[in-house]
């Protein structure tokens, strides 16, 4: 298969758009999406940059600050190619063209005016607001002023990080500024939630919509608020099962089986919990109890405990069952869902634990 490392003119030229036809400052916000950046080589990263091309088929360009992991995210991006040509589902010729629309930015891509002709630059990175607020205030500066700047996250404030989008030359840019929250693994999930921030320009939202359904998604459309729908209403499920489980209510084998056998749960909350990693499941209940003031997001004592103890899950080997490895006590960690830890699954995915999880209390995994 062909490694192709620039966006093609042919590309360019069926679109029938030079990259400089019009003049930056002369433009308003775009409500068409020809070209793609993607900010973090992660699993989500990776996953959101090889729909766009295979599936929407615009150029994409995708950044990281370790050369390392954009290397390895790219030559996942060959990875999945190969497995879909090895089903049938891609000729090799489909898939040269997939990956002609995909490329790596140079180390200095963004000051270096590599991103100049972007439409649309998605945030992909770790769910620490610090890191995201530094990411939006240089896409502020360094995109053309017509771009969307989109932030994939499963629960960081939209309106807070677009108060973040200020260029250097003070422009504010936080109309601009939407939440895209896909789920893991992005080729497969069929599911983009849809997060304005109060100061999101009704165009800019109109505009993702358009580009998440051409990215082959359902959208649905959340408030900005703590944990969005899905983790608002996941999170709290699981915590009352680790409260019923701490009450003595029944043993972590009948809570399980009760949600398997009698609500048709493929999964039981427990199990679930371990899967998606009890110190992220911990980590967005603080962020729901101290984003709302509700003491009903209060975490479970128990589950404070087991992640003080460094029983994570599956990841460490051992949570509310045991997974034949031994614990590994987790770093010294503060409140917030800012230090919720990186998965363990490959190229970095900082939210795939908990979007696996989602996966499989829906139902049964595609396999890839």
């Amino acid at each position: 298969m062909q490694r192709f490392n620039a966006f093609t003119s042919s590309a360019r030229a069926a679109r029938g758009r030079s990259p400089r036809s019009v003049p930056h400052s002369a433009r308003s916000l775009t409500t068409s999406v020809d070209r793609v950046a993607v900010i973090g080589a992660g699993q989500m990263g990776i996953g959101i940059a090889y729909v766009a091309s295979k599936t929407a088929g615009v150029d994409v360009l995708i950044s990281d600050r370790s050369a390392s992991q954009l290397s390895k995210g790219l030559h996942f991006v060959d990875t999945l190619l190969g497995k879909e040509v090895k089903k049938g589902k891609l000729s090799n010729g489909e898939a040269d063209q997939v990956r002609s629309r995909i490329r790596g930015a140079r180390e200095n891509g963004l000051e270096g005016g590599e991103f100049a002709d972007v439409d649309l630059a998605i945030e992909a990175v770790s769910e620490s607001l610090p890191v995201k607020q530094a990411i939006f205030s240089s896409l502020a500066t360094h995109l053309p002023p017509h771009a969307i700047l989109a932030s994939n996250t499963s629960s960081i404030s939209l309106s807070t990080l677009a108060a973040s989008a200020v260029s250097q030359s003070g422009e504010n840019r936080a109309s601009q500024v939407v939440g895209f929250h896909f789920f893991n693994p992005v080729p497969v999930m069929k599911l983009v939630e849809l997060i304005p921030a109060l100061q999101t320009d009704p165009t800019v939202l109109a505009t993702a919509r358009e580009f998440a359904e051409r990215m082959g998604k359902t959208v649905t459309q959340s408030a900005d608020t703590p944990g969005f729908i899905s983790n608002r209403l996941l999170m709290p499920f699981i915590n009352e099962a680790i409260l019923a489980l701490e009450a003595g209510v029944g043993s972590k084998e009948d809570i399980d089986t009760t949600l398997k056998l009698g609500m048709n749960h493929p999964m039981g909350p427990l199990t679930l919990a371990d899967f998606i990693g009890l110190d992220t499941c911990l980590s967005i209940m603080e962020v729901l109890q101290r984003e709302t003031g509700d003491c009903k997001y209060r975490p479970a004592v128990l589950l404070g405990r087991m992640v003080s103890a460094g029983y994570l899950g599956k990841k460490s080997g051992r949570g509310f069952y045991n997974y034949d490895a031994t614990p590994v006590p987790p770093p010294p960690r503060k409140p917030g869902l800012e230090d919720a830890t990186e998965s363990p699954a490959p190229y970095g995915s900082s939210e795939g634990d908990v979007d696996i999880g989602l996966r499989r209390l829906g139902g049964k995994e595609e396999q890839q």
